[in-house]
Formats: structure tokens, sequence, C-alpha cells
């Protein structure tokens, strides 16, 4: 009997799949994650005075470069040509949080999602390090893929009670201007 991880051929043996005879069809997938912290340490970010300058600007990037390497960080994962990467951050006050939220395109044989959930990773991470110096008690968590789109599997929405719980004041889902 086939195994349904398909990274481990019949004798457990890990190994990239073959996406060769894949269509190529255009994918799109949705991932996001939270970082909590003390309230102080959201000012700061908020209004620009972290030691190491404009926060969410350099997560952005980070999150960006991190899709873009993911196949040099995940073993398995095929490099594949990315069309857009989206990163955006929602603050929540009230439960002193930022959400960041990646949405990443291509035209290939294989999905985005771990090029989404490592852009995510990469982000939350990249805050944590410019914001260690005011706070080394900041928490990362709720990493999830949210949705995708394309290929054989077609669409797939995550129920929000296949996540982890949250606190009813968590954003699941950032707005555009949120910086």
């Amino acid at each position: 009997m086939s195994s349904p991880l398909t990274h481990f051929d019949d004798q457990g043996q890990a190994r990239m799949v073959d996406v060769g005879e894949k269509a190529e069809t255009h994918r799109v997938a949705r991932a996001a994650g939270t970082i909590r912290m003390r309230p102080e340490t959201l000012t700061l970010i908020e209004s620009g005075s972290a030691k190491k300058g404009d926060v969410l600007g350099v997560a952005r990037i980070a999150a960006i470069q991190g899709a873009k390497r993911t196949s040099e960080l995940i073993p398995l994962c095929h490099p594949i040509a990315l069309t857009k990467i989206a990163v955006e951050f929602a603050i929540d006050r009230d439960s002193a949080a930022i959400t960041c939220e990646v949405t990443a395109h291509s035209f290939g044989r294989t999905g985005v999602e771990m090029e989404a959930l490592t852009a995510v990773s990469v982000g939350l991470l990249t805050i944590y390090d410019m914001c260690k110096a005011a706070e080394r008690g900041m928490q990362i968590g709720n990493i999830r893929l949210v949705e995708k789109s394309g290929g054989k599997s077609g669409h797939w929405q995550a129920r929000s009670s296949e996540w982890p719980a949250k606190p009813a004041d968590e954003s699941s889902s950032p707005t555009a201007g949120a910086r």
C-alpha cells in the first residue's frame, strides 16, 4: 500500500517527488501567523522607535526573501518561479500582537504552500530579531496555511475549527492598510 506521505519511497527513504507530469496551473497559497509582545514593544514598532529602525518594513522584505529561498531551506521542496508575494501586517493593540499574512502566487507544477508558510515564519522571526533588545519574551505562534488553490487538488480553505485555539480578539485576516 502506498503511503500518503509522498516524500518517502516504498522503502521509507526520503525522495523528491517527481512533478514532471503534473499540469502547469496558476497556484496561490495564503498563510498567516502571529507574534505577541508587551504593549510597550508594540508601541516601539508602531512609532518607528525600535533601535534597528523600520521593523515592519524590514520584516516585509525578509518575508519576501524567505519565500524566494524556501527550496534552499526545506530539503525536499522544489525550487519554483514565484510570480507574486504579498505581505501584510495587522496590528492588534488589544492583545499586543502583530499578525503576518502572506499570499504567494506561481504558475507551475507544484504548490506554493511552503513558500507562503516560510515567508510568514521569516517575517515573524525578523520582527523578533529587530525587537529582542526591547523584549526577549515575545511569542511566535499559530503559523498555518489559511487557503490554497490550483493544481489537481483544487481549492482548499482552512476552517477555523482546524486552527489551534486563539484569543477572540486575534485578527485572522489582516487588512491591507496596517503597514
